[in-house]
């Protein structure tokens, strides 16, 4: 980082640079200027360091904003970045060709050194105009990089200098050039006693594994004794979250809970069973004052009954109450013969038959 002198640094050290190296090639005295383009061109052997451009650094524009703290410290202070484009003219005896001579020498010196020097910096910083520049101390260094420019960007380069003839030229970008703001931020507190614990977990005041889920789980202090907060136990009468694993017993309410639950079961069960028992004897009850007396018969274990009309032992009628009943009725169930006696009773209440043939 430096102030805004480093502008103004850099073309004077480029200079420096420039006239330092111009030996043992060109044995003659040249003077290197800081300035424009002359509209008389010198007769003498001469070198023009022209600073004809200053744009803003693409890559780094971005970067200089203000930072600053919560209650508005200053913690980094804003940095222009710039690229500073030079054009290098060399005049001389056309015919001994020094112009061209001493373009070659900048060629290669720059090519040698792209890099700018820290001791030329500070070199150039002594000069009267110059004091106070701190570019010495940037960390940023000053690199230099040809630029190719075609006849037209040429052209319009010098069709920007008034009266001024063309000589031969080459430009170079020097970048980066780093300008600081005035403020400077302030430094950060150094730490004025170190305290680093390392604790198991478990020990006196060590935090518990897997951290604090809520505010009101903090570390108890060495030596407290353990309250609800701090050892995790819940309050009495908070319901238990835990879900009872299948095969496990259970307890406490949860039993409580899960007998009236079978209760409730089992009585709607019985209900179900007493529907299903009413239908089977009405089923039955109707079967048998449609068979007549042979239904009756072969209920009541009559082995004539069911041959008359052509019907088999244990005909439709049969068929049709043990298909209602299912696996068996309830009421009857089967004799020693196999037969369902369900239907044959000759105390049901609205039989037609009472068991004997009229």
């Amino acid at each position: 980082m430096s102030n805004a002198l480093a502008v103004a640094t850099v073309t004077q050290a480029l200079a420096l640079l420039i006239e330092h190296h111009l030996h043992p090639e060109i044995d003659m005295a040249v003077s290197v200027e800081t300035r424009k383009p002359p509209s008389d061109p010198p007769p003498d052997p001469t070198i023009t360091v022209f600073l004809h451009q200053v744009s803003h650094n693409p890559s780094m524009r971005n970067n200089d904003l203000v930072t600053r703290a919560s209650d508005g410290t200053l913690l980094k202070r804003p940095a222009a970045a710039l690229d500073l484009h030079f054009l290098i003219s060399a005049y001389g005896e056309e015919t001994e060709l020094v112009g061209q001579r001493l373009i070659g020498s900048v060629v290669r010196t720059l090519h040698e050194i792209p890099v700018l020097p820290q001791e030329l910096i500070e070199e150039a910083a002594r000069r009267p105009y110059l004091a106070g520049s701190d570019l010495a101390e940037s960390l940023q260094k000053v690199r230099f990089t040809p630029l190719q420019m075609d006849i037209d960007e040429t052209s319009k380069l010098w069709g920007m200098l008034h009266n001024t003839p063309y000589s031969l030229s080459v430009v170079y970008q020097a970048s980066l050039v780093l300008l600081d703001g005035h403020q400077k931020p302030v430094p950060a507190k150094p730490v004025q006693k170190p305290d680093v614990r390392v604790l198991p977990f478990g020990a006196p005041g060590a935090p518990e594994p897997g951290g604090v889920t809520d505010g009101a789980g903090a570390t108890p202090p060495a030596g407290a004794a353990p309250t609800a907060e701090t050892s995790g136990a819940r309050p009495t009468g908070t319901p238990s979250r835990k879900t009872r694993r299948p095969g496990a017993k259970a307890t406490g309410a949860e039993a409580a809970g899960a007998s009236s639950g079978e209760s409730r079961s089992a009585a709607a069960k019985t209900a179900t069973n007493s529907g299903a028992t009413s239908t089977v004897r009405a089923t039955v009850a109707k079967a048998a004052s449609g068979g007549g007396g042979r239904a009756a018969k072969k209920a009541a274990g009559d082995p004539s009954a069911g041959r008359g009309g052509g019907s088999k032992p244990g005909g439709a009628s049969a068929r049709s109450r043990t298909r209602a009943t299912g696996s068996g009725v309830r009421d009857g169930g089967r004799d020693g013969t196999g037969r369902t006696g369900a239907a044959g009773r000759p105390d049901d209440p609205g039989h037609p038959d009472d068991g004997t043939e009229s």
